[in-house]
């Protein structure tokens, strides 16, 4: 069994250059891998417990979004917060209400099934836009706001789906209880990660061990800490794993680089194993019993519930219509809303199975087809800004005691001022130096005559204190 496990996990490492030749998140071939070896088909894996996948997902989940928090970047929060937060927020709402009255109208089942279906699969998912935006040049507003909504959208997904199966199980108090529970779900998680972020920065500074991997062990239990001690006091532990990474994310700590690749690799980790079991728990002669009921869900998802969503939820920025129109179609739909679709099977809500399958048909509908037609769309609508430069070199500055220095990778818009001036021209913080440049997948090295030309990938040694000039000057 270890031998057959190596060689699925090597095949789903790999499977990653398939799937990114076209244009499709990996999600859907770590999805595809575990069906394939589950029981419909070559069925070498026989796997049908639903609590335990939920356990294990539940894990995997609390990593997936501590990493997300760790790399949303307060900078990009700042210039999109409000459409951003409006979308994680009113926008969940929207499509879930919305979702969930169709689907009602249409295949007249009881409307709180339906409106507890919509909020499963309300929000959009982290990893597939992250994994879809990487290396691509999209109009820096538009690609902010919707990694920052679906990095910070699943919280208000989870609260929603909990709320909801309590009012399905009979077990819900009043709707001031209600409101006050929501309140206090995100209120309590956003003040647990704050202050595990605190705790998590002052242990990292004071361990000072020369074992790198300690600070890995640290991490880890960091992470859990915050799930669990969010859900300890009756807050929401995913929101305050969010938390806490986002507040630790922007600040700084010894060994902060190392982490941050830490995470990246436990989060794929992560990744890769939950949507391998999820493949594993879904038998595919059953989601040919919904395949229908899955078709107008993801249609009723994606042409109406999203566009609503989004065009109501950002009417007070200043998004043309080619952008609102890319933001819903760049909402695609992944982890969570499948793991939230287990949560009715295990608890043995009616029509569980139903929600589950419809779900997951769903999830892959969107991954296939907004997932692979996305490049598509982003030209069309000219929202591409230009050609981004893959960088093959890395520099990397491990500090193993307090630092007030750190490495920025930048890459050169070409609307920036400086493009086409020398280096010796440019007004860089006194600080701060250019340490080398990537251009065209060839490393130069820097000098005061070197002129900086549109889509460089720059390597600055900076510090903290000139950083925000740094950022200023590169339009960050």
């Amino acid at each position: 069994m270890v031998l057959f496990w190596s060689i699925l996990i090597l095949i789903a490492a790999f499977s990653t250059k398939v799937s990114s030749k076209i244009g499709i998140p990996a999600l859907v071939v770590f999805l595809g891998m575990g069906m394939l070896f589950g029981s419909d088909f070559l069925n070498l894996i026989y796997f049908d417990d639903v609590t335990l996948a939920q356990q294990i997902a539940s894990i995997a989940l609390i990593f997936i979004l501590f990493e997300g928090g760790f790399k949303t970047k307060d900078s990009a929060l700042r210039s999109v917060w409000k459409s951003a937060f409006s979308l994680a927020t009113l926008g969940v709402i929207i499509t879930a209400v919305i979702v969930g009255l169709l689907t009602h109208l249409v295949l007249g089942l009881d409307f709180i099934f339906c409106l507890l279906l919509g909020s499963i699969i309300s929000s959009t998912d982290a990893a597939a836009v992250f994994s879809l935006f990487r290396n691509k040049a999209i109009k820096r507003n538009v690609a902010s706001t919707l990694e920052v909504e679906s990095a910070s959208n699943d919280p208000m997904a989870i609260v929603m789906t909990l709320v909801i199966m309590s009012i399905v199980k009979g077990v819900a108090d009043s709707p001031e209880a209600v409101i006050w529970e929501v309140v206090w779900q995100f209120g309590g998680g956003f003040l647990i990660g704050w202050l595990i972020s605190r705790v998590g920065r002052w242990l990292f500074n004071i361990l000072k061990t020369d074992a790198g991997g300690f600070y890995y062990v640290l991490i880890m239990g960091i992470s859990l800490l915050s799930y669990g001690l969010g859900d300890l006091i009756g807050a929401n532990g995913f929101i305050a794993a969010f938390f806490a990474g986002f507040f630790m994310g922007n600040s700084e700590f010894i060994y902060k680089r190392a982490i941050s690749h830490f995470l990246e690799g436990i989060s794929t980790i992560g990744v890769v194993g939950l949507f391998l079991i999820l493949g594993l728990l879904v038998f595919p002669h059953e989601l040919l019993g919904v395949w229908k009921e899955g078709i107008l869900i993801a249609l009723i998802l994606v042409f109406v519930a999203r566009p609503i969503a989004v065009f109501v939820s950002t009417m007070a920025s200043r998004f043309t219509f080619a952008d609102r129109l890319f933001i819903s179609w760049g909402g695609i739909k992944g982890a969570v809303a499948i793991v939230l679709a287990t949560y009715p099977v295990a608890a043995d809500i009616p029509n569980g199975r139903l929600i589950f399958n419809a779900v997951f048909f769903a999830v892959l509908f969107s991954a296939l087809i907004q997932g692979s037609t996305l490049d598509w769309m982003a030209k069309k609508l000219k929202l591409v800004t230009g050609k981004p430069q893959k960088s093959a070199y890395s520099l990397e500055l491990l500090a193993l005691e307090k630092s007030n220095t750190e490495i920025l990778n930048i890459t050169v818009d070409e609307d920036l001022p400086i493009v086409g001036k020398a280096i010796r021209d440019i007004q860089i913080p006194p600080n701060t130096i250019i340490t080398a440049i990537v251009r065209e997948g060839t490393l130069i090295a820097p000098k005061g005559d070197t002129v900086i030309k549109a889509l460089d990938n720059l390597f600055l040694l900076t510090t903290y204190a000139e950083k925000p000039s740094v950022c200023r000057l590169f339009n960050l």
